[in-house]
């Protein structure tokens, strides 16, 4: 078929046409496309290479506050042509509706050895177990740290957001629990006491190696594990106060110097406290205390009296599902 002078432009715009919106289809395949925005929210498509951390990045200017993407959205990740939303605005960061309130449960763990070795001791099988099943639950392992601005109704956390930690510094936790929580990309909190530190605890060699990893925090459980909460025989007023203030001092005196970072946890000894003890460490800028008493820490929660569950090496995954509840419903009709 011949072609006519005029009828070559009319075919040469034609398929300029075809190739632009090749290009734009396939721009669209690869590019986020946003749909709607206004104050509060935006809806987009995702493109290919996006993530709930890039995303959250983009639009809430935070990586870590990836969760909100997923809990609003209902998902674990994000494929490429998925429609989502993203909130911009945080209008409940405290985790209280009508119906009941966010709840964080913190667990609470001594020693995690080979074998079981007593009620204070999990088993490696075990402590593996309970982590994978937090894993595959979606249950979402947050740093203490992020405790304190939920607790002054600043910054929500994650809905099923659980604490890992530890008390006393036993070096099982850098030979048998590291490993596992290096593996499943956990967060947890030590609480140790400082006299333990090299002297049959942990060495600051292990100690160093799990706070690079970016995934351990060391916090304070006192100097000599003395229970600061009653008055010992020998002691007059002037003395309890005296031993109450350098088991509290001395510490974060220690672990600061050692690590350059800052202390703001303390993990009463037995789990005791009273209200002088609580009064000092306000005192000397401690933002947390926490106990040993169950139950899981609402927003609206004492911040020196955050309660853990006590973890139990001769109690099964059924007693340990039992210490996960993140939310509380309560009855208001």
């Amino acid at each position: 078929m011949k072609v006519t002078g005029r009828e070559l432009p009319l075919r040469r715009f034609i398929a300029a046409i075809f190739y632009i919106t090749v290009f734009m289809l396939s721009a669209c395949s690869t590019n986020t496309i946003k749909l709607a925005e206004d104050k509060n929210f935006v809806v987009l498509i995702a493109g290919h290479g996006d993530s709930l951390r890039s995303l959250a990045k983009l639009y809430l200017g935070d990586e870590s506050m990836y969760w909100l993407i997923a809990d609003i959205n209902g998902v674990r990740e994000v494929e490429t042509g998925q429609e989502l939303v993203i909130p911009l605005k945080i209008d409940n960061p405290t985790g209280v509706f009508v119906d009941g309130y966010q709840t964080i449960p913190i667990l609470a763990y001594h020693r995690v050895s080979r074998k079981f070795t007593g009620k204070m001791s999990v088993s490696i099988e075990m402590f593996d177990e309970q982590m994978s099943y937090l894993k595959r639950n979606d249950y979402r392992i947050i740093t203490l740290s992020e405790m304190i601005p939920f607790l002054r109704g600043e910054r929500p956390i994650p809905r099923r957001a659980v604490i890992i930690t530890f008390d006393d510094g036993h070096h099982t936790i850098y030979q048998n629990a590291f490993p596992i929580l290096k593996k499943y990309g956990f967060p947890a909190t030590l609480f140790v006491y400082s006299d333990y530190i090299n002297k049959g605890g942990l060495t600051w060699r292990q100690i160093d190696e799990m706070t690079s990893s970016g995934l351990i925090s060391l916090q304070s459980h006192s100097k000599s594990h003395t229970n600061l909460a009653i008055r010992l025989d020998d002691e007059d007023e002037a003395r309890y106060h005296s031993r109450v203030l350098q088991e509290i001092v001395l510490p974060p005196e220690l672990m600061e110097k050692r690590m350059a970072a800052r202390v703001f946890g303390y993990a009463y000894p037995y789990g005791d406290t009273n209200d002088y003890v609580i009064e000092q460490l306000k005192k000397h800028g401690y933002e947390l205390g926490l106990t040993v008493y169950p139950g899981g820490n609402p927003a609206f929660g004492n911040p020196f009296l955050l309660r853990r569950a006590m973890i139990f090496g001769d109690e099964g995954m059924e007693a340990f599902r039992e210490e996960l509840k993140t939310f509380r419903t309560v009855d208001l009709h």
